[in-house]
């Protein structure tokens, strides 16, 4: 099969959504598909084109949000090159942008597409209005979604029961919907194929002793990821538990201000921000960790969370409807609400050793069955249903055209 990627976060630029797109790529070619990608450079005028590796980068300009930028909507320089490619599909990961020329491009050349949702952008309406406009905003951005997802996608895909119902429910979506959890190449966080060796002088680094316990945050330092909660808890856990360590990894537009938050809590002593970090150093610093926290109430899936699991630590996640179908409250990890429930969450695995473990064992089993190949066999199948429902819609224009001009001829021949 000859797949089109098309999205506006790839690699080297480092989200969930470039992740999850790499390593679809990767899997998908493992199993001997063609797999081209479409995305945005970071280059305003130039073209970039890895022929190698089927990449062509379209030029972008900021947003103004992030690292993220917004491409041409329609380059017509690039179209002769990828009506080449002779597609069979092709699977939109965004809604914008990139997104726009997909729906364009398939139209077109009457290839099926594929769309996967992402992101919620109703939580990140606020970077663009802030706090103007809030309700009419958002609005705004279910019409758009609910455009390009029903009007255009021949199948969508989401990753949790979230995501299926704000489509279903709110947004009365009429397609069909595949629920399908993104995969990540967990193999590569398994303590197995990491050095130790990487992890101990990680630990220099960050100025952790072998005393420490350690919970780590991995994500986007921003208002949605809700660190001040972590940061809140980490002034009562840090009286409680000896060395106890938060790990902040990341970095964003509130970076500075969770650090001055930190300092007025009293707990910049035992918070460490360490900014972004490489993909391919991610790893290590789970490995560093006891124990995997988030408080976000505005993840489609949250990817850190299985990263986490299948470094072999417990996940302790807000009870937000994204995570129940990774983590198993009391097997592989802990959901809470509150504050004081997420202290004793963290003070019960540090107190139960064996509790403790038992967790940690489960969540590695648990990440296990996240693979990016169980991931890429699920959206073939989406992939091959896409293709046969755009081939049935195209015999069945054919049939009409054939009974209209057939119903024509015979006006025509009852006139004379």
């Amino acid at each position: 099969m000859r797949i089109g990627l098309f999205t506006d976060s790839y690699p080297p630029y480092i989200n969930g959504v470039s992740t999850s797109v790499a390593m679809l790529k990767k899997a998908l070619e493992k199993k001997g598909h063609i797999v081209y990608v479409v995305t945005v450079s970071s280059k305003a005028l130039k073209y970039e084109i890895d022929e190698e590796n089927h990449i062509i980068k379209i030029p972008g300009i900021p947003i103004g949000i992030y690292d993220y930028r917004i491409s041409r909507i329609y380059p017509i320089t690039m179209i002769n090159t990828m009506k080449n490619w002779h597609l069979d599909v092709i699977h939109s990961h965004t809604e914008f942008g990139i997104g726009i020329f997909a729906r364009l491009f398939a139209k077109q050349f009457n290839i099926p597409l594929v769309h996967t949702y992402h992101t919620l952008y109703e939580d990140y309406t606020h970077y663009i209005t802030h706090g103007y406009f809030d309700k009419s905003s958002k609005k705004v951005v279910e019409y758009l979604t609910k455009f390009y997802c029903d009007k255009t996608a021949t199948e969508l895909i989401v990753p949790t029961n979230k995501i299926y119902k704000l489509f279903k429910e709110k947004y009365e979506f009429k397609k069909n919907i595949h629920i399908i959890p993104t995969g990540i190449e967990v193999d590569r966080f398994f303590v197995e194929n990491v050095d130790s060796k990487e992890i101990n002088s990680l630990k220099k680094q960050l100025g952790l002793t072998k005393k420490d316990y350690v919970i780590i945050f991995v994500g986007r330092l921003a208002e949605e990821k809700n660190v001040e909660f972590l940061l809140k808890s980490q002034k009562v856990l840090q009286e409680k538990i000896p060395n106890l360590k938060l790990l902040i990894v990341g970095d964003g537009p509130d970076k500075e201000k969770y650090e001055k938050l930190a300092e007025k809590l009293g707990v910049d002593k035992t918070t460490i921000f360490n900014g972004k970090a490489a993909w391919e150093e991610i790893p290590v610093y789970y490995h560093c960790a006891n124990i995997f926290a988030t408080a976000s109430t505005t993840e489609t899936q949250g990817l850190t969370v299985i990263e986490a699991m299948a470094t072999g630590i417990p996940a302790l996640c807000i009870d937000d409807e994204s995570f129940k179908g990774t983590v198993v409250d009391g097997l592989n990890g802990e959901l809470f609400t509150t504050n004081k429930e997420y202290e004793e969450c963290v003070l019960d695995l540090y107190k139960d050793k064996d509790k403790y473990q038992n967790m940690a064992n489960q969540a590695r089993i648990g990440a296990e069955h996240c693979s990016s190949g169980s991931y890429a066999d699920k959206v073939l199948e989406v992939y091959e249903r896409a293709i046969k429902t755009r081939e049935e819609l195209n015999n069945k224009n054919i049939i009409n055209k054939v009974i209209n001009k057939l119903r024509g001829n015979k006006n025509d021949n009852s006139s004379e």
